[in-house]
Formats: C-alpha cells, structure tokens, sequence
C-alpha cells in the first residue's frame, strides 16, 4: 500500500491520531547555545564536555562539605565539596543541578540551604550526610579538583552516558543513507487538510536536536518517505511518516528513554500531529539501567528504524475492518467498557466523531479517532495523554 509520493505532501489535519507538545516543549525552553544543527556537533560537545569527569562512590565520613561566605553579601558565598577519588583529592564547586542532589541526600530543602549563608548550608548538608544512615556512600561524578561537582547521587545509580544514547543513533542516521533528518514543517492549518514540506530548511531556530551539560534530548524522522495507511474522507491518501525521540541525562535529571510511532505533521513551534502507534520505553537510572538499556532500548530503536511499515498499514486496515457498533447504546457501551471513558466522555466522543468524520462511529478506527478528538478538549496534559493511549490500546488490541 506504499507508494510514491512527490513533496510538499497534503496530510490529514489535526482531526486524525493525538498530537503531542513533548517536542515542541524542548524548543520553546531551550536556549541557543544547547542547540544544534547535526548529530555530530552534539557528539563532539558532550565527548568534550565529559571527556574527564568520572563516578567515585564516597564514603560521606570521607567527604567534607565547604562554605565559603563572602563579606561583602553574607547571604551569599560558594558551597565546595571535597574528597579523594581516580582524578585525586580537591575541592568541587557543586553546580545548581547537583547542590539539589546534594540538599536531598542530607535530608534538607534545597530551596532554604540556598538561602542560607554558606558556611551555615555547608554545615546542614554535611551534618546530614553524615548522619544519616541511609547515606554512608553516595556517588560523585565529576572532573579533576578545581571543575564542577556534576551530580551527586546513591551509591547505586546506574549512570547511562549521554554518548551512549547518540552515537548509536548516530550510526542510524548513517546506515539510513540519511534518511532519518531533523523534520520539516507545516506550511499551513486548512480545517481537515495540511501541507507538510520535508526540506523546510533546518536552522537553530528549527532544529530537534538539544544538549546541555545536564542531558541531550533527539527527535528525527524519516519524513521523505510517507507511507499510504487509507484514504481521507475526501478520496486522497493518508499519508503518515516515521518518528522517534530519545533523551538521556547522565546526571540524574530524568530518566533515560526512547519512543517511536508514526504522524502526520510537525508545525514550526515543533507540535506534532496525526500521532498513531505511539510506543516508549522508559529506564529510570538504577543499579542495573545501563545493562537494560543495552538490552532493550538501543536494540528497540534500531528495529523500528530499519523495520518496514507493514504492520503499521496491516493494523490501520484490520481497525478499519473491525465493525463494532451499529447502534448508540452499542456504540456507548464499547467505549465505556472498552474505552475506559465515562458516559459523558463517550457522548461527547459520539458527537465529535459524527461532527467531523461526518459519520456515526462504527469500526474500532472509528472509536479510537472519536476518543482522541474528544481528547483535543482536555487542557490538563496528564488527563489528556491517559485518555490518547486508551485509543492506542484499543488498536493494539486489534492487532
């Protein structure tokens, strides 16, 4: 069912699959100088950026916490930590990041040890990490004595590198032949119907690829080659594409993970559209996270990005084929049941779908598009995206 198809390519508008702000989140908070233009750029800077920093697991009764005030403002100062490890012994200046680590670990808000003269932060945090037994060892990541104390953590924190999340899709890109890019964009919003440019040119006002000294997070598809999934009400081709994102901190911020799926548009603030199949995997940083990152996600990754889309288009039909309702109480039934909604939700999801499919709901494609339209009209995300993957299940059960 895939065919050829000449750019700018008309795609369904927002009425079909979820959209998702998760990128367009990263592009509005990052500042210039954490973005970039090439996968390589980002590679160099954290290969630079890390390429003496190691992890020390500490003994606290062996590390010595420093506050520095200074006379002229005595609610200011600097905050330094010492101890010995592969790179010797010295002082490290915590950064913003890690004195919060830092705050946490003895016990104390790190809001109220801010706001304290150093000397006297220094010495709560000391306290605390001394005395409280839980925390006899911790994890010290950083350079030699004089650089940036990067994060401090339990002593089993299971630390993936940043490089390890992207020189594997580095070779993606490469195996690809260049297929999977940083996205184009939409060219504009017309009701049921959008245009979508592939070779938008990418600058850093447009760029999907973000690092920083704290994390590195990825998006890129394969937005050159659209896959035919059915057609519109209208009789043109529904045309859908490739994505996948990736993020990673090695100095505990978040998680590390990776989520692939299919869509339909990315427009300039980086909002996606027409999102279907949506799979993640997510690792929190445990003693044994980089052994299952190993295992599951890089592996996972590379499989939808080689793999074809025939089990997405062989999905999409037998949804399309799965008659389910034929009348409202039916109809109302599945999606409660189902669905998981409330009878209100599921009303709604009724009237949204006859309203802009211009028919009744009868087939599981059906009710997964009426649940995702009613979703559009959630403002809180968390309630919006539980109600999204309902409509992902349902398909998923389908196949």
């Amino acid at each position: 069912m895939s065919n050829v198809f000449h750019a700018p390519f008309t795609v369904a508008g927002t009425q079909t699959g979820q959209t998702s702000s998760r990128i367009a989140t990263e592009w509005h908070t990052r500042p210039m100088d954490e973005r970039f233009l090439s996968l390589q750029e980002m590679i160099d800077f954290k290969r630079r950026d890390s390429q003496n920093l190691r992890s020390s697991i500490v003994d606290t009764h062996d590390l010595e916490v420093i506050g520095d005030i200074d006379e002229n403002n005595p609610r200011h100062g600097s905050v330094m930590v010492s101890y010995r490890d592969g790179n010797g012994e010295g002082l490290r200046r915590p950064t913003h990041w890690s004195m919060g680590q830092l705050a946490q670990l003895s016990g104390a808000p790190a809001a109220y040890l801010r706001d304290l003269p150093a000397p006297l932060a220094a010495d709560c945090i000391q306290w605390g990490l001394r005395h409280n037994r839980s925390r006899e060892q911790v994890k010290a990541y950083a350079g030699p004595a004089g650089t940036h104390l990067r994060a401090m953590t339990g002593p089993d924190y299971g630390r993936i590198q940043d490089l390890e999340l992207l020189e594997p899709i580095q070779r993606l890109v490469e195996e690809s032949g260049g297929r999977w890019k940083i996205p184009g964009r939409l060219l504009n919003w017309a009701g049921d119907r959008m245009t979508y440019d592939p070779e938008a040119p990418v600058t850093l006002e447009s760029t999907s690829l973000f690092a920083s000294d704290r994390d590195v997070f990825v998006f890129l598809v394969d937005d050159r080659n659209p896959i035919e999934v059915g057609r519109l009400p209208n009789g043109e081709p529904d045309l859908v594409f490739k994505g996948f994102y990736a993020w990673n901190s090695e100095v505990g911020s978040k998680t590390a993970g990776i989520a692939g799926f299919y869509l339909r548009g990315v427009c300039n603030n980086r909002l996606l559209t027409g999102i279907q199949d949506f799979q993640e995997i997510r690792i929190r940083h445990t003693k044994y996270a980089p052994d299952r990152f190993a295992a599951e996600a890089r592996p996972a990754l590379a499989d939808f990005a080689r793999s074809g889309a025939r089990s997405f288009i062989e999905t999409t039909q037998a949804a399309k084929a799965a008659e389910i309702a034929h009348d409202k109480d039916t109809q109302l039934k599945f999606l409660t049941r189902r669905g998981g909604m409330s009878q209100r939700l599921a009303t709604a999801a009724l009237s949204r779908h006859l309203s802009e499919e211009g028919c009744e709901m009868r087939t599981v494609w059906d009710a997964a598009q009426a649940i995702t339209a009613v979703a559009r009209d959630i403002p809180h995300q968390e309630d919006r995206v539980t109600l999204e993957r309902k409509a992902g299940e349902l398909l998923a059960a389908v196949a």
